[in-house]
């Protein structure tokens, strides 16, 4: 598109997010694991990123995210688990992106195993935000064409792009 007196500039410092999930994953938080092969190895992972990036204890993420597990499998299927969990003393709801080399098992209703994986923490007292994280979350997996330029990219730049650019 040619430009002209109409067509307006965007600066990426005045481009305003397009979603919810664009405003609590920084590109750090995007990580290609080829190490982890289990769900409890992907929580210790997170859980390591949280502490160094965060100052939430590793071992209140992992507690947090294997609770929550107990209460039911956060595997949505289609290759897709999107863990959460409630974190005390927290201001904020953060999260990570985790694509795994290996599929790992995370009992999913189509019995697939997963190897795309979004966490998500969230303050103790969450809000409706949590509902709304969690209902954009499902939008965006829920779309075929998102998931397979996840699946296709090996880039954590590529990838964040995909989740600040996603619309409903």
């Amino acid at each position: 598109m040619p430009l002209n007196a109409a067509t307006p500039l965007l600066y990426p410092a005045k481009v305003e997010s397009m979603n919810l999930i664009s405003s609590i994953l920084p590109l750090e938080n995007v990580i290609l694991d080829a190490d982890s092969t289990s769900k409890k190895r992907v929580f210790e992972r997170v859980g390591i990123l949280f502490e160094n990036t965060r100052h939430i204890a590793r071992s209140q993420v992992f507690d947090s995210l294997f609770a929550r597990e107990k209460l039911g499998s956060t595997g949505l299927g289609q290759g897709v688990a999107i863990p959460h969990g409630r974190i005390k003393n927290m201001r904020d709801a953060v999260a990570a992106f985790v694509k795994t080399e290996a599929s790992i098992p995370f009992d999913a209703p189509d019995g697939q195993p997963v190897n795309l994986i979004f966490v998500l923490l969230v303050p103790e007292r969450a809000t409706d935000l949590h509902l709304q994280l969690l209902g954009e979350l499902a939008q965006m997996f829920s779309d075929r064409t998102f998931r397979e330029q996840l699946q296709a990219s090996s880039d954590p730049v590529v990838i964040h792009q995909l989740f600040i650019n996603w619309k409903a």
